[in-house]
Parts: C-alpha cells; structure tokens; sequence
C-alpha cells in the first residue's frame, strides 16, 4: 500500500529490542512501520529529534487544521494503493453492473466446476444423464452455498469457492479400491436399481472421506496453526507459489484451447483488446454520463462474441461432426440434448445419496488433498488482496479463511458433490483484468450458482459454451495469476546470489518434482498404499513443492531483512504494520471485519485470544492483558 508523502519516520529509544517501531503520524491517519536502528548518524538523530519537537509543539487549532487534512491524504494514499481499481473489496457497484459482474465470474469458473462430475460420472458408475445432471446440479449448488459463506464470514476478499482437481487422484484411487463398474439392462427395472445403488455406494465412499479429512482443516484453521504459519512466510515463499499456480495451470488452458486453436485464440484476442487497448473508451449514457464497458466486462463480452461466431460456423457446418476429430468440441450443440432432457428445477440436500461411510485409506488419501488445496489457498488469498486494493490478510483472516474451506469441504461431503472445495485461482485473474475487486461482485457470483444449481435448464444452456472459448479465457486469466506472483519479486535483493539461489531452486523443484511423480510409475514406493497415496498427491502439486522449498530456504539461509524483501514488504502491504497496531490500538482492518458482530467481539476481551476472531491478538497472555485494559 502506498503511503503518503507527509508521513515520517521515529527512533523509538523505550523499545530498542523492538525491530519494527509503528509511528503515527499527526497529520495523518495511517501507521508508519519502520526498521530499528541503533547506529544511526547524528545527523539523522537530531533530524528525527526536530521531527519530534514539531509534532510535539502547536495548539489546538492548528491540530484542528492538520485534522481536516486526514481525509484528503487518506483517500489520496487509498487511490495509490487501489491504482486502476474501479471498485475495491468494500465498494459496492449499482445493482445492474453488480449482477453483470458477478455473472461475468460465474461464465469463468463455470467449465471448472462442470468439468469435475463430468470427470468423477466415469469412476462413480453413474448410469444415467438425468443421475448426471443431478450430480452437477450438487456441486453448484454447493459451490455458491461456500461462496457466499467465504465472501461473507470467511476471509471477506472477492474468491469464488468451487471443485477441486486436487482432489481427482484420491478418489480415483479410493474407487479403484471397490473395483470396476457392474453391468447392467437399462429395460430391467431391478437391473437399473442395482446400478443406482452401485454407484450411490460409491460416492458415500467419497463423502465419508471428504467429510472427516475438511475436519482437520476446520480445526487447524481455527486453531490459529496455520496462521502461526504465515509468520516465516515473506516475498521468497509467496513469489514461487502464486507464480506456480499459473504456470500449473497453464497446460488446463493449453488442452482446452487445442481443441480449436482458432476459436481459443480468437477469445484470448478479443479478451487482449477490450481490456487493454479499449480498456479507456467509454459508452456514453443519457446525461452526459459515460460508462467504462470494456473496462468492467472484456470477458463476458468476449465470451458471448466467441459463443455466437461458434454458433453460426455450427449452423454452416464449418465444424465436424465426429467426436474424436480435431474441432468437434467448438461446436454448440454437444449439449443439446442435455438441454431437452434436463428437468427445470432441482434440489439438493444433505445425505441425498445415503448415508456416507469412512475408510481409514480414503481419509488419508483425501488429506493429502486437503493439505494441497489449504497451501494453494493461502497463495490465492495474497494474489486476491494484492489485486482488489485491499492489504494482506492478517492472521485472523487466513486463520478464517482456511476454517471457512474446511467448513465448504464439509457441506460438499453432506451434500455429496464427489469433491471438496477451494478458491478458483482463475476468478483472481480477472479481477486483475476488469479492475473489479468488490466482494459484492462475489456475493452475486455466488448467488447465480445457488440458482444455476436449482435449475436444470440454465446449467444445460451454460453447458453449451464450447471448450476452445473457455480455454481462451483460462489462458489469460491465468496468466494474469502467475504474474502478480512474480511482482512479489520487486521487495527482494535481484542482486544477491542467495535470493537468486532459494527463487531458482524453489521454482526448478516446483516443476521438475511433480513432473517426475507424474510421468513415472509407482515413483512413491513405500510399502504402504496409504502413505504412497499422500506424498504422491502432496509431491504432484507444484505450488505445494515450490512454495514449501522457499519457506524453508528463506527461513534457514542467512540473510538480512533488507535482503530477504522484508521491510520493502511490509513498508508496501503494511500487513505487519496493522496487525502489531491492533496490537496497541485495538483497531482492525475494516476489510476482514465481521459484519454486525464487531461490536460484541471487541465488548467481549476474551475474544482477542479466538484465532479466527477479528480481534484476535495472539495467543501471549500479554496480549489479552492488553485487551482488557484498553476495553477498561
């Protein structure tokens, strides 16, 4: 976050031991953290000296005076900090750009969340189109049920909730266990009922699994563990972390824009000029007022261009109609049937498959997943923030937010989606892309996919989007993903050979490991299917190897703060500026505060020691000492 020109800087001589000293300044109402130093010059001593004298000195109305001028500097710092921002997390657009948005994100992560059941359908048995249609109605359902919830409750930052691939090779693995698929006579009444409890049978399999192991996250997100985490995690960590999530990600864009290089290019041109070339022309309105279309909505926009061009080459018989030749999938009308079929409306509910069962192998498999999707998380919540103009999450808020997932994997587990859920790292991309970060844009995302999964006829006309249109979406946003990773880079020393070492080696074992796990066979050999299962879906997540490698590097190679990109970090996101002001304040981020509770949660002191509560002040019995007197 930038910070404005008329803040200083203060020795602090009571606390010398202390490394980062917080300085308010008088006319201002931002927090200044700086480096301690003890060997200043005494040119600098006497020059902070006749800074304290002039903060010091002045009557009433000339601290009037300055006190009129807290808002202007601090919406100037705000404006720095947002950049082209057109809205910030807490800005609510009109209702109609609101509803736009949230359905421009909705059409992003949409090929995401449908491809999961079509993917689980094969593994699950599933033997019929209406048990399929049923299936995706669930997990949409669901997806928009956890984003609400995290938007709202959780870690409050604009992330749409939805499946997982994480969690494909544990259920892959915990239903080869069960064995192949039965046969069965679609004209024999009891033949089909067999199949239908087969595969129920199945997926409880699933549920039972997801739902013990979203227990583990819940409780390590409540209990603060893995907020103690982000203590040793700096510029070196999340750098490779983000920045692997979209070079991840990039072979997912890569196999749906083959399917029709044209029409995947063609969407990833159109994307490029309306939010980079046109990005500043703006559609006049009556009254004079102008509206920044190709700003806000380059991707929907793109989207249905591509969709219609799709739709008018299908009707000229441009593309083929077999399934297996190159272009098939740009056609929109693979899903037509899906369309006629499909009932109007459906309605999940908890334990609608039977009651789930737990296999001690299917709980440690699906761990593993969870362990995965918790260190993708923590990247996406800091590529989250730094794009929508709000300061890093604080302890509490990730502490929340994995808490809010954990809770998200459980209701996935009752509902029996047949995965988990996590944060859609493409949706993070747009924001970048539109200059839309506000939560109420989510809200309404979320909105459209609770009614999306009550209604069977709208999931059949999304599913008509051809692939090579979505992959070309994915294409961009995920490069937008992978390269606010890389601007972390900025902070560090480029200079120093250390930095370069943990940057380059983080990055060559975040690629090369997985890789090796993933082309060769039975590369985890350890005489236990149970632990082969973890580390290999642990050591297959590149995010996971590469941003683990720089957390321990950075921490145990030598280095000084200003090399490590620390006080450049914190001097710019302020996140360890505002949480040690909490601590002698008692003011909060207004960004992850609850809503309608905060004023009970500060009321309440024991609530500083609650890691999940905004309020939270460590778990130190100093700090909740420090509660009550401020509260008394």
């Amino acid at each position: 976050m930038a910070q404005s020109s008329d803040l200083g800087y203060e020795h602090n001589r009571n606390h010398v031991d202390t490394p980062m000293v917080p300085y308010k300044a008088a006319d201002s109402s931002n927090t200044t953290w700086v480096v301690e130093r003890t060997d200043m010059s005494p040119m600098n001593k006497g020059y902070e000296h006749m800074q304290e004298q002039e903060r010091l000195s002045g009557d009433n109305d000339g601290n009037e005076n300055r006190n009129r001028n807290v808002t202007s500097s601090s919406t100037t710092t705000k404006k720095e900090a947002n950049g082209e921002l057109q809205y910030s997390v807490d800005d609510v657009p009109p209702w109609y750009t609101t509803i736009a948005l949230g359905l421009q994100h909705f059409l992003l992560m949409f090929s995401g969340v449908l491809s999961i059941p079509l993917i689980i359908s094969v593994p699950l048995c599933v033997h019929s189109p209406e048990a399929q249609t049923h299936l995706i109605a669930t997990i949409f359902f669901v997806s928009g049920l956890v984003t609400l919830l995290q938007a709202t409750f959780g870690i409050r930052l604009p992330i749409v909730q939805g499946g997982t691939f994480t969690f494909l090779l544990p259920t892959f693995a915990i239903l080869n266990v069960r064995g192949p698929c039965m046969t069965f006579d679609p004209a024999n009444a009891t033949s089909v009922a067999d199949a239908e409890e087969f595969w129920h049978g199945r997926i409880r399999d699933l549920q039972g699994a997801i739902i013990v192991s979203s227990l583990v996250q819940i409780v390590l997100g409540c209990t603060g563990a893995i907020g103690i985490l982000l203590r040793f995690i700096g510029p070196l960590t999340i750098a490779p972390t983000i920045g692997l999530i979209g070079i991840t990600l990039f072979s997912v864009a890569e196999g749906q824009m083959s399917t029709h290089w044209g029409i995947g290019f063609l969407t990833f041109a159109l994307i490029t000029v309306f939010s980079q070339l046109l990005g500043n022309v703006q559609l006049p309105l009556p009254g004079g007022k102008k509206f920044p279309v190709f700003t806000l909505f380059p991707i929907i926009i793109s989207i249905i261009i591509a969709w219609v061009v799709c739709g008018v080459l299908t009707a000229f018989g441009v593309f083929p109609d077999d399934p297996d030749a190159y272009g098939y999938q740009a056609r929109t009308d693979i899903n037509s049937d899906a369309l006629k079929n499909s009932p109007w409306f459906i309605f999940p509910y908890p334990g609608q498959w039977g009651v789930p069962t737990v296999t001690l192998a299917g709980f440690l498999g699906m761990l593993a997943g969870v362990i995965a999707s918790m260190i993708e998380s923590i990247g996406d919540y800091y590529a989250c923030a730094r794009l929508s103009g709000a300061p890093p999450p604080p302890a509490h808020a990730v502490n929340r937010g994995i808490a809010m997932e954990g809770l998200g994997c459980l209701l996935a587990g009752l509902w029996g989606t047949g995965n988990g859920t996590t944060s859609y790292s493409e949706n993070i991309g747009a924001i970048g892309l539109t200059k839309v970060g506000s939560r109420a844009v989510i809200q309404a995302c979320g909105a459209f996919l609770i009614v999306v999964g009550l209604c069977g006829k709208l999931n059949a006309i999304f599913s008509t989007i051809p692939v090579p249109v979505i992959g070309g979406v994915l294409a961009v946003t995920f490069g937008m993903v992978g390269a606010v990773g890389f601007s972390n880079l900025q902070f560090i020393n480029l200079n120093s050979s250390r930095n370069l070492f943990i940057l380059g080696v983080s990055l060559f074992l975040g690629i090369a490991v997985p890789h090796y796990i993933h082309t060769t066979e039975n590369a985890i050999d350890t005489r236990s299917d149970q632990l082969n299962q973890i580390l290999t879906v642990l050591l297959e997540t590149s995010m996971f190897v590469g941003g683990a490698t720089g957390l321990i590097l950075d921490n145990i190679i030598k280095g000084t703060p200003e090399e490590r990109g620390l006080v450049k970090w914190i001097e710019a996101t302020t996140v360890a500026g505002e949480e040690a002001e909490e601590e002698e304040t008692g003011s909060h981020s207004p960004v992850y505060n609850l809503p309608l509770i905060m004023g009970l949660l500060r009321k309440w002191s024991w609530t500083s020691i609650i890691p999940i509560s905004p309020t939270f002040h460590g778990f130190h019995p100093k700090h909740w000492r420090k509660s009550n007197d401020s509260e008394a």
